[in-house]
Order: C-alpha cells, then sequence, then structure tokens
C-alpha cells in the first residue's frame, strides 16, 4: 500500500470515527435535553401539588387562614389566580422589580419554571383600576402556558371565568379579550397609565384584540362591579418579542354570583 492510500485510508477512519462520535454525543444530549424538561416541568408538578393544599377559599375574607401559611412560606405572596376549565391555580408573587419572580419558585429557590407575579408597578393589595400579571409560557399546560387556549375563538366563547382570591376580599374574573401584542406596547405594559381611567385601554383593546366579549366590555367603566381591569401576560412564539394577553374585568365576589 502507498502512502497516499495509507493516509487516505486513515484520513477516513478518523472522519468515521467523528462522525460516529458527534451521533454519541447528539444522542446523549438529547437524552439529556429530555431529563433535564422532565425535571423542570416535574418540579412545576411538585410545587403546584404542594400549595394548592393551602389554596385559600374566595368566601372567607381571611382567604380560610390559608394567607397566613401562604406568607410563611414567602411573604411576597398578594393572591392566588384561577381561570375555570384550566390548569392555571397558582399563588401570585410581587417581587421588588419584574427580574425577581422570573426565575424565581414561590420558595425563593432557583427555577426555570419561575412564579406568577404581579408587575412590580401595580399596587400589590390590587386597589389600582388596571393589575398586569406575568407567566412563563410552558407545556403541558404549566404556568401560564394555558392562556394560549383562549385564541381559540371556541375555548374563548365558553370559557369566561376565573377567581382572583386576595388577603382580605376576592374578585369574579369576567373574561373579556385575548390578544397578541409586542413586549414593548405601552397600552398593555406600561401600568401607570390606566391607573385612573383604563377607557384608553379599553379603545386600545377594542381595535386590537382577537377575540372580545362585546358585552362585558361595554360595561367596563359603567358601574363599581366594572371598574377594575386584569390583565395576564405569556410568551408567544408568533413574532419576535410577542405576548399573548388575556383581559378581565375584577367583578367583587359574592357567593350567588
Amino acid at each position: 500500500m502507498n502512502a497516499s492510500k495509507f493516509f487516505l485510508k486513515a484520513a477516513n477512519s478518523l472522519v468515521t470515527a467523528i462522525v460516529a462520535l458527534f451521533l454519541i454525543l447528539a444522542a446523549a444530549y438529547s437524552g439529556y435535553a429530555l431529563w433535564d424538561n422532565a425535571q423542570v416541568y416535574g418540579a412545576v408538578d411538585d410545587i403546584q401539588s404542594q400549595l394548592l393544599k393551602l389554596k385559600p377559599d374566595p368566601e372567607q375574607k381571611d382567604g380560610g387562614a390559608s394567607f397566613e401559611e401562604l406568607r410563611k412560606i414567602n411573604p411576597d405572596v398578594c393572591g392566588w389566580i384561577t381561570l375555570d376549565h384550566t390548569k392555571i391555580d397558582y399563588p401570585i408573587l410581587q417581587g421588588e422589580d419584574n427580574l425577581t419572580y422570573i426565575n424565581t419558585d414561590v420558595y425563593g429557590d432557583f427555577a426555570l419554571s419561575g412564579s406568577i407575579f404581579l408587575d412590580s408597578g401595580c399596587d400589590r393589595n390590587f386597589q389600582g383600576k388596571y393589575s398586569l400579571l406575568y407567566g412563563h409560557h410552558m407545556a403541558e399546560h404549566k404556568m401560564f402556558g394555558d392562556l394560549d387556549l383562549y385564541r381559540k375563538k371556541k375555548f374563548f366563547n365558553k370559557n369566561t371565568t376565573g377567581t382572583l382570591i386576595l388577603s382580605d376580599r376576592s374578585y369574579k374574573l369576567e373574561i373579556f379579550a385575548c390578544m397578541q401584542v409586542s413586549a414593548s406596547e405601552d397600552s398593555i405594559f406600561a401600568t401607570g397609565k390606566w391607573q385612573a381611567d383604563t377607557s384608553g385601554l379599553v379603545d386600545f383593546v377594542r381595535k386590537n384584540a382577537e377575540h372580545v366579549h362585546q358585552q362585558t366590555m361595554d360595561n367596563i367603566g359603567k358601574s363599581e362591579d366594572f371598574s377594575q381591569i386584569l390583565a395576564m401576560s405569556t410568551c408567544s412564539s408568533e413574532f419576535t418579542d410577542a405576548r399573548t394577553v388575556l383581559l378581565a374585568v375584577m367583578k367583587p365576589y359574592s357567593p350567588e354570583t
């Protein structure tokens, strides 16, 4: 065998070995990624199942004493959000800024899933006319992943209710719009704009929403029961910095309503 053939054979063997090593590493990484994702989603389930045992009762002003227990876990807990016929059923936290709970769970530990949290510019007692919640978009119905359900017209039309439970009172949520906006859209994310008057927000939603419940939206601002708005935001893959936003009226809770 001459030298050129020897080196060609050696080079081919080296390439084959490199390709085989690459495939092994790719398979190992894929396996690790699947395991890592399972760990992340499993952690969300574990935390939610623990906290659901402390879910407050909206029919009791002190939440059935659950808020005291939740605030022993973390004093930043300021509410509990539930959207009917979804898996959205979580405590709400508020940090010093909007990065505090983006990758931190209710126990104060690092978590890619983060927490559901109230915009740091909003009143933590939900006394303002406009409040905004954030949560990660996750598959398997985790965190705010189920906000996507409302983009389907049929689901949006049939599912209009939820509950916001606070330490001293509760609200029935009456969903009135679903939309997609950019993360830089001031009409949604500059929360201070609408604390005195939400009419400009309602006008923006009316012009830009994918789906609306017209009757509910027409009543906003006409009575005390229709004076406060809660928005819920999560990431979307539709375009760069896209956000899915669901909006609801906060109606003071009473068991018969």
